[in-house]
């Protein structure tokens, strides 16, 4: 490979063979190769001085703290102020005593110390001088502990040397970890980012994404740059410093940073957004220029930064009141890495955000993130792809139909699909069977789109009840035109739900038309609109239901135009942007407006759900009925006990099982 942009002598780049031949600006020599950062003479010159001032100060400080201040006197002056009665307390330690004078003592007695505290020694030859009879009978209080042995040397020099050393050993790390760049104290400053280098056996290529081609051919060029770069650079042409990977969460976008880094065969750096914060400022930019500094030492290489958005928010944002300072200190010193006056070539940074829409303008710049790569859910192909993928280690039955499985799984992504063959796997282990049966599948289909089955007895008239709510969203998804059509009626608990209906599309679904937005809504509200027109009153059980109408209802009038008395204008703030602190860029009069707008749409579609239960009063009875005999109904026993013909619409597809 060869240099790009400034072409090497020939001396150059014969004279290091191990030399990649990519250029890496703002590195040291030292640290490309070893890693490891010397000294300067002033560095040097400055480290010994400071150790000379802690030696300095370590003998100043073990002189204070091994200094007697206690006034020493002679035995004779000991014994006089005895007699006189002024010793308040004596310790003796063998020939050694000291103690407390009752008033100070000033020895000698023309200017010397005072002090109430005392030392002296008692000489060996004063014998039995009646010194313990003299302190009895002035009452002070005697005594006495054993003679210690001489402190070894290695205590001595321990004492002496110890906090030195110690500090020393402080002052070293410190500058150290400030002399090599890696960012504070500790290595607070650090970065958290983890380095793969994928073993053959757990190397992660292209070969393992799936659903999800136009966004791997996009990001094919990034390897074809890494692996062949003298061909793009014969051209003129350079790599984009960065790409985003932007989609909804579980679609993949970590696997394929990974993958583009697996079939390039280079270091891949992975680190969250979020990692660069800390509650100490400047640590997320200190984390930054370290991660920037590794990924370049291995140049080529990728850094891949999960969750952009946790700190490339647009910049005076407003998502707070405070503490901006710290998160717009990282986003600059990304920029700054990405593209300022010293940039790299070799290192190619890939982000993904689930966000796009709220990330800084200077982020997606050309130059930064030059390109973006939108990964978005895969289609009923690419979910068929993605479950051969999943399903390569586990040992399936003859009866199990991925593309039926496929075509009942709308609007699933990758990791949708993942927990579902897990779920099956565990599924078919419960149940001990040797392999994964479509059974386990439907089942593991169930629990999670419906919930995991409760089994509480319910009140006979609260259990009829939940069948008319069921069965009226089921019988509107049946009648209403467009709609998608019921898979599945039960009156089941299932999680917080005491009955559950399913609805999913023939096909997959990418824009949604005014009468399919107004059908959701009736069938929404066909179940309270069935007990009311049963029972003549309401219950608690729509509460869900009134959320997701209002919803639908809020984005039709304030996102998508659908409202002749508001017109084409965003009357809702983008996602994201709609916190406590968020200012609204139309009128209260709009708001208002907007609201009057949701309630009309609400209360039309639920007139208009009242009056097709009402002409279809039979069916919904004949449902109720059924479900109350059979608590489940799948999708062509729902249709024969409404007695509408929906045996004719259905192709070869995947239905779930009877419980």
């Amino acid at each position: 490979m060869t240099d790009l942009g400034t072409e090497p002598s020939r001396n150059e780049a014969s004279s290091d063979p191990s030399d990649p031949g990519w250029r890496v600006e703002g590195v040291d020599k030292s640290e490309d190769k070893g890693g490891k950062s010397t000294f300067s003479p002033m560095r040097r010159r400055t480290f010994w001085a400071i150790i000379g001032v802690l030696l300095v100060a370590n003998w100043i400080i073990a002189g204070a703290v091994l200094r007697d201040d206690r006034l020493r006197v002679p035995y004779t002056v000991f014994v006089e102020e005895a007699e006189a009665g002024n010793v308040a307390e004596v310790t003796s330690r063998g020939e050694t005593i000291q103690g407390e004078f009752e008033s100070a003592v000033t020895y000698p007695a023309d200017d010397g110390s005072t002090s109430v505290e005392f030392t002296t020694e008692r000489p060996t030859f004063a014998g039995e001088d009646g010194l313990f009879d003299v302190l009895r009978a002035q009452g002070t209080i005697v005594n006495a502990t054993p003679v210690d042995p001489p402190a070894p040397l290695w205590q001595l020099a321990l004492f002496s040397f110890g906090p030195t050393a110690l500090l020393v050993g402080i002052f070293i790390l410190i500058f150290r970890k400030f002399g090599s760049g890696a960012g504070g104290i500790g290595g607070l400053g650090r970065s958290k980012a983890k380095r793969y280098e994928d073993s053959s056996s757990g190397r992660v290529t292209f070969a393992d994404v799936a659903g999800i081609d136009e966004a791997e051919g996009e990001l094919a060029e990034l390897v074809d740059f890494l692996r062949q770069p003298e061909k793009y650079a014969r051209l003129g042409g350079t790599i984009p410093r960065g790409v985003l990977l932007s989609g909804p969460p579980g679609t993949g976008k970590t696997l394929l940073a990974r993958a583009v880094a697996g079939e390039a065969d280079v270091p891949f750096f992975s680190s969250s957004a979020s990692e660069f914060i800390e509650m100490v400022v400047g640590v997320g930019a200190s984390r930054v220029r370290d991660l920037f500094a590794e990924a370049k030492k291995l140049a080529p290489s990728i850094i891949f930064i999960d969750e952009l958005d946790a700190v490339g928010r647009a910049r005076g944002s407003g998502s707070g009141l405070g503490g901006h300072d710290e998160r717009e200190q990282t986003l600059n010193q990304i920029l700054t890495e990405m593209d300022g006056f010293i940039g790299s070539e070799g290192v190619i940074v890939l982000a993904a955000t689930n966000r796009p829409e709220i990330l800084d303008a200077a982020l997606l710049r050309p130059g930064r993130f030059d390109r973006q790569v939108v990964v978005n859910p895969p289609d009923q192909t690419g979910r068929k792809a993605i479950l051969e993928i999943h399903t390569r280690g586990v040992p399936l039955g003859p009866d199990v139909d991925l593309e039926g499985l496929a075509s009942a799984t709308p609007g699933m992504v990758g990791a949708d699909l993942r927990n579902l063959v897990n779920e099956a796997a565990l599924t078919a282990a419960r149940r001990g069977n040797a392999n994964v049966q479509n059974a386990d599948l439907t089942d593991a289909l169930e629990k999670i789109m419906l919930g995991v089955e409760r089994h509480i007895v319910i009140d006979p008239a609260e259990r009829e009840r939940t069948a008319y709510h069921e069965a009226g969203h089921a019988l509107l998804g049946m009648l209403e035109p467009g709609a998608d059509p019921v898979r599945k009626i039960s009156i089941i608990p299932r999680g917080r739900a005491l009955g559950v209906t399913l609805s999913t599309p023939d096909n997959d679904r990418y824009s949604h038309d005014t009468a399919y937005l107004l059908g959701r809504i009736k069938v929404l509200l066909a179940g309270r609109a069935a007990e009311e027109v049963v029972y003549g009153s309401v219950t608690t059980g729509a509460a869900n239901d009134i959320e997701v109408a209002t919803q639908i209802a809020r984005n039709m009038v304030g996102r998508w135009g659908m409202s002749q008395a508001v017109g084409l204008v965003t009357a809702l703030p983008n996602p994201g942007q709609d916190g406590p602190w968020a200012t609204s860029a139309v009128s209260p009069a709009t708001q208002e407006l907007v609201d009057r707008e949701v309630k009309r749409i609400i209360d039309e579609c639920y007139e208009a759900a009242k009056e097709l239960l009402v002409a279809h009063r039979s069916r919904l009875e004949a449902l109720t009925y059924a479900l109350l005999d059979r608590e489940t109904l799948d999708e062509i026993d729902a249709y024969a006990v409404a007695g509408i013909d929906r045996a004719s619409e259905l192709r070869d597809q995947w239905s779930p099982s009877h419980n």
